[in-house]
């Protein structure tokens, strides 16, 4: 798959527009959005980036058109599940519904930059040394692990992290307990402080990195070209504000939905090993020989992906149904 530094550079601005459309159309007056804003919005958002991937199949191919999708929807999966730790890191800090818009838009940019960062780094390291799979593998086996490990105790793990992160700001920063409207930063006594909004900020912007360590190996997994795999996070990050505001009641409700990820997960990461194998290169795996080992299709992966997520999902409603969802 062959992108000039033009359709690069085009692409990055369109994102970046599109991101200066959302600050100055909806986060820079701070409101709640309602239900109604928030579905228009996002249903926008999964629309464009549908769009691309058409786009991406015209241009290069059915291809590389699944990857991205195959990308896409994973990386939309693991954006839910970031939502979940967005809601105990508002609530922490009780950040008002209001200001909400700012810190999320503003942490999801935070993670873009640094996905952007990480992607740069996976596939110069795929490009010099193929067995970078076998650590893209055995890392996302693990992961699934620990999403398994430590369900239904996400809560304590996040206001445990958040607490470690609060205790190093304030060694370092003057902080206040107090809000000043949507500024991150103020003054009392004629002495700049930072506000909670921006601890919560930092909160997010920390666990976006954590997030990042996960996603980027499972979407190397199913496409190795750095443009596919940094668009797919892109669009799917896009509208993630929306879709907090649209869902944030019903996440409760989706209780098998850690099981779906860490299947997800677990079956990309198999699928990196077997792709390590197919490419390997280390003398003491079969003499530094390729081993023959079946590939994973990106159409299969996309069946699997798809079916474990609406499978999760339907169990979780039909599971929760006499459940009212929290406000």
């Amino acid at each position: 798959m062959h992108v000039s530094p033009l359709v690069w550079v085009i692409t990055c601005v369109v994102i970046l527009g599109l991101f200066v459309f959302d600050f100055f159309a909806h986060v820079r007056t701070p409101h709640a959005p309602t239900f109604r804003e928030s579905a228009f919005w996002s249903s926008v958002y999964i629309g464009v980036a549908i769009l691309f991937g058409l786009i991406v199949m015209w241009l290069w191919g059915s291809q590389y058109g699944g990857e991205y999708f195959a990308g896409y929807v994973t990386e939309k999966a693991l954006s839910v599940d970031n939502l979940f730790v967005f809601v105990i890191i508002m609530g922490t800090f009780a950040v008002p519904r209001e200001y909400q818009q700012k810190v999320l838009l503003i942490g999801i940019v935070m993670a873009l930059v640094m996905r952007g960062i990480f992607i740069a780094v996976g596939a110069a390291a795929i490009n010099t040394y193929s067995w970078v799979f076998y650590l893209f593998g055995a890392f996302l086996i693990y992961t699934a692990y620990t999403l398994l490990r430590d369900h239904g105790n996400e809560k304590e793990v996040e206001e445990e992290r958040d607490s470690k992160i609060v205790a190093i700001a304030k060694k370092f920063l003057p902080t206040t307990d107090t809000y000043d409207g949507d500024k991150l930063v103020t003054r009392i006594n004629g002495k700049r402080v930072v506000t909670p909004l921006l601890l919560a900020l930092v909160a997010i912007g920390f666990t976006d990195v954590l997030f990042a360590l996960d996603s980027i190996p499972a979407i190397y997994g199913l496409t190795q070209e750095p443009y596919l795999v940094f668009t797919a996070n892109a669009f799917a990050l896009m509208g993630l504000r929306q879709l907090y505001f649209l869902i944030g009641g019903l996440l409760d409700r989706l209780v098998y939905l850690a099981y779906g990820l860490s299947i997800i997960l677990a079956f990309i990461g198999v699928k990196l090993v077997l792709h390590a194998l197919h490419e390997n290169t280390l003398g003491f795996v079969n003499g530094g020989e390729h081993v023959a080992v079946p590939e994973v299709s990106t159409v299969f992966s996309l069946a699997v992906i798809i079916g474990v997520l609406a499978v999760t999902t339907v169990a979780s409603l039909l599971k929760t149904r006499n459940t009212t969802p929290a406000k």
